[in-house]
């Protein structure tokens, strides 16, 4: 069995000890964030038009847009912890136009769609930069798009296979190495148009600022017990331990985490992903790697890493693992996970070998609401009163505008393009009960990794979900 890149070229142990000395259990980005506006939390009955459950992305967006749609609309958005404090403020920052994970993705599940999708998700870009600006979200923002990167010899081959494109450049090895100097990379392709980076923390908190301007009523430390429906009205709500919130619409937007709706409960499972960030680097140290054109980076192999510069010059490095817990195991304690970290730090030196003595500073991880098509999907309760979306696999930074919309269509009971899209009539398959999801997942898993170790081959268990279309390819 080949070897990758990664068991090669090991660090010494002492270089990964000294990077992870004082590293903190905490999300940078969320540290980071200074003077965080506090919301109450609800604490009387009230009725509203739309009630929003979800204080990430998916939420904040739809709590948004509809107030942009409909000023008069009387909004609520309930968050049963803070503003961005779950994936939200976690991730990476990659702000992605495709709404399928990618073309391939969604050319197989939907052929005769897909350039319209992907025409939808360059929109949703746009729109998404276009709001940044006009309401002047502080978050980092930065469209420079991103580099998928290769890293052993049938990967160059890919790229050098990639079609020619307007806003896409080919890179060999001395040209790669020019963008961003690591002695692992083969050969990229620098998509420069269908990705922005942000400050995911700062952006969920100034989309929360934007919801409070606009009139939408944020609560906050206010976690809903369940839905409320009215057999005697068109009403509907949510019931939290200190009041009922009624509402005519619900939207539900609480991605990783179990339903309220019954049905949709195996239709996510929650992946743990870990991620380090590095101390800023000096000026000699960042004219050690170049990247000037501070464009993201992801390897293209099945377990991957992904990579960015934060404002400040620092290396957020994360990826690679991505780990279930029997039962849908989701709880603060399996954000620390050290063997993820250490393997982390040890492929960080492997990339970045003339970095040798940096320091990491934080260390954390959070949870990918994975759904067995690799992006959303979304679904509709109580006569479409109540409205829901999940499943984002790890692009929903960009997808969970593309996904408020739709939402937003929904519960109006209209028929709109976005509503008629295959992409938003049709469901995934759901996740089977334990003791099997965990099998699956993890059969998986090891599959993935080893076709990392035989050149990109699928072994027999892959092909079997390809042809069942449950095949995913990163």
């Amino acid at each position: 069995m080949l070897q990758t890149v990664f068991e090669k070229n090991q660090p010494n142990a002492k270089v990964v000890d000294h990077a992870l000395r004082r590293t903190r259990l905490a999300p940078f980005w969320i540290e980071d964030v200074a003077d965080t506006p506090t919301y109450p939390a609800a604490s009387a009955d009230a009725a509203y038009d739309l009630v929003v459950v979800g204080g990430g992305y998916t939420g904040l967006w739809s709590a948004l847009l509809a107030k942009q749609r409909h000023p008069d609309l009387s909004v609520a958005l309930v968050e049963g912890e803070t503003i961005g404090w779950a994936a939200s403020g976690r991730n990476g920052g990659f702000v992605e136009a495709s709404l399928t994970h990618g073309s391939e993705n969604g050319r197989r599940r939907w052929p005769g769609e897909i350039d319209t999708l992907e025409a939808l998700g360059l929109e949703n870009l746009d729109a998404i930069e276009k709001t940044v600006h006009t309401l002047g979200l502080d978050c980092d923002f930065e469209r420079n798009g991103a580099i998928s990167v290769a890293i052993a010899d049938y990967q160059a081959k890919d790229v050098f296979d990639t079609p020619p494109s307007a806003t896409t450049t080919v890179l060999d090895g001395p040209a790669m190495r020019a963008q961003v100097n690591s002695p692992t990379y083969l050969a990229g392709v620098w998509d420069k148009q269908s990705t922005a980076l942000v400050h995911p923390a700062k952006l969920a908190t100034e989309l929360g600022r934007a919801c409070a301007e606009h009139g939408v009523e944020m609560f906050e430390h206010t976690k809903v017990l369940d839905l409320v429906r009215s057999r005697s009205s068109s009403r509907v709500g949510v019931r939290t331990a200190s009041a009922t919130l009624s509402a005519g619409r619900v939207i539900l937007a609480t991605n990783a985490f179990p339903s309220l709706l019954k049905r949709y409960r195996l239709h996510t499972v929650p992946v743990y992903d870990y991620v380090l960030m590095t101390e800023p680097l000096s000026d000699a140290q960042l004219a050690e790697v170049g990247w000037s054109a501070r464009q993201g980076v992801a390897d293209m192999s099945n377990q991957f890493h992904y990579y960015r510069l934060t404002r400040d010059n620092r290396i957020l490095w994360g990826g690679y693992d991505a780990i279930y817990h029997f039962g849908r195991g989701m709880h603060h304690d399996l954000e620390d996970r050290p063997e993820s970290h250490a393997r982390l730090a040890s492929h960080f030196f492997t990339t970045f070998p003339q970095l040798e003595g940096l320091e990491f500073t934080h260390k954390w991880g959070g949870v990918i609401d994975t759904s067995t098509r690799f992006c959303s999907f979304f679904g509709s309760a109580a006569k479409g009163r109540i409205a829901y979306a999940a499943g984002f696999t790890g692009l929903g930074v960009g997808a969970s505008r593309f996904a408020a919309n739709v939402m937003l269509d929904k519960v109006s009971g209209e028929t709109t393009a976005l509503t008629e899209l295959d992409l938003v009539k049709s469901m995934p398959l759901p996740f089977p009960p334990e003791p099997l999801a965990a099998a699956g997942i993890n059969a998986t898993r090891w599959s993935l990794d080893r076709a990392d170790h035989t050149e990109g081959r699928r072994n027999l268990f892959l092909k079997a979900l390809d042809a069942v279309g449950l095949g995913f390819d990163s």
